[in-house]
C-alpha cells in the first residue's frame, strides 16, 4: 500500500498539472478571501474565517476531482489495470494507497492557508481576537469533506477510462451530496425536509464550523467516505473477475 501511495504522490508532483491545480486553488482562495470586494475579509472588518470556509467547499468541487480523476482512469486507459490487480497487494491496499495519496495532496495544498489564520490573529483588535475553536472545527470539517470528495472521485474513476468524464461526474456528484440534497429538501416540509437535509453534507460541515465537535457529524461524514470506498472495492472486484 505504501509503495502505491509513494508512487501516486511522486507521479502527481512529477507532472506540471499538479502545480497548476494547487496554484489555482491557492490563488483563487487568496483572491476571494483578501481581494474580491464582495468577500474580502479586509472589507468585512471582523477577524474571522467564515468566508474562507464557506467558499472553499465549492472550490474543492473542482480541485479534488482534478486530483482523483486519474487514479484509476489512467490505469484503465493505459491497460495497466490488469497488471496492477495481479500484483501481490490486496484490493484494499491499492484503494487506500491511491485514496490516501489524494488526501495528502489536499493537505499540502491546504497547509499554506494557515497563513490566513495567523494573519487574522495578528491583525485582530486586540491581537488574538479570533475564535480559534471555530477555525479548528472548520478545518476538521474541511478535511472530512475532502475525504468524502476524494472517495467519490476515486470510485468514479474506476468506472471510465476517460479522465475528463471522471472529473465532470465527480464534480457533479460531490455537488449533489454537499448542497444538492439540502436544496432538494426545500421542496418538502416538516420531518421529510429534515431527513433529506440530514443526508446531505452541508448541515454537518456547517455544524463543525461552529466549533462544537459533535461526534455524530464526524461519524456521518466518515461513514460516507467509507461507503464510497466500499463501492470502489466492489467495482475493482468486478474488473478483476
Amino acid at each position: 500500500m505504501w509503495s502505491i501511495f509513494r508512487k501516486e504522490v511522486a507521479s502527481f508532483f512529477n507532472s506540471l498539472i499538479a502545480y497548476i491545480v494547487i496554484g489555482v486553488f491557492l490563488l483563487l482562495n487568496g483572491w476571494l478571501f483578501w481581494i474580491y470586494p464582495e468577500t474580502s475579509i479586509l472589507d468585512y472588518g471582523y477577524a474571522e474565517m467564515d468566508t474562507f470556509f464557506q467558499l472553499c467547499p465549492f472550490i474543492l468541487l473542482f480541485f479534488i476531482p482534478a486530483v482523483t480523476m486519474r487514479t484509476f482512469s489512467e490505469e484503465l486507459r493505459s491497460g495497466t489495470m490488469e497488471y496492477l490487480l495481479t500484483r501481490p497487494v490486496s484490493l484494499w491496499g491499492i484503494i487506500l494507497g491511491k485514496y490516501l495519496s489524494c488526501l495528502l495532496i489536499f493537505c499540502l495544498a491546504l497547509l499554506p492557508t494557515l497563513i490566513y489564520y495567523f494573519s487574522l490573529y495578528v491583525l485582530g483588535n486586540p491581537a488574538g481576537n479570533i475564535d480559534s475553536a471555530a477555525v479548528a472545527g472548520s478545518y476538521l470539517g474541511l478535511m472530512l469533506l475532502a475525504g468524502v470528495y476524494a472517495a467519490i472521485g476515486v470510485f468514479l474513476s474506476t468506472l471510465t477510462k476517460n479522465q475528463v468524464v471522471a472529473f465532470l461526474v465527480s464534480a457533479l456528484v460531490c455537488y449533489v451530496v454537499f448542497v444538492g440534497l439540502d436544496q432538494f429538501s426545500q421542496l418538502f416540509s416538516g420531518s421529510v425536509q429534515y431527513l433529506i437535509a440530514q443526508v446531505g453534507l452541508s448541515i454537518h460541515y456547517n455544524s463543525l464550523g461552529k466549533g462544537v465537535l459533535d461526534s455524530r457529524d464526524i461519524i456521518y461524514m466518515g461513514s460516507v467516505s467509507v461507503l464510497f470506498l466500499l463501492l470502489t472495492y466492489q467495482s475493482l472486484n468486478n474488473i478483476r473477475k
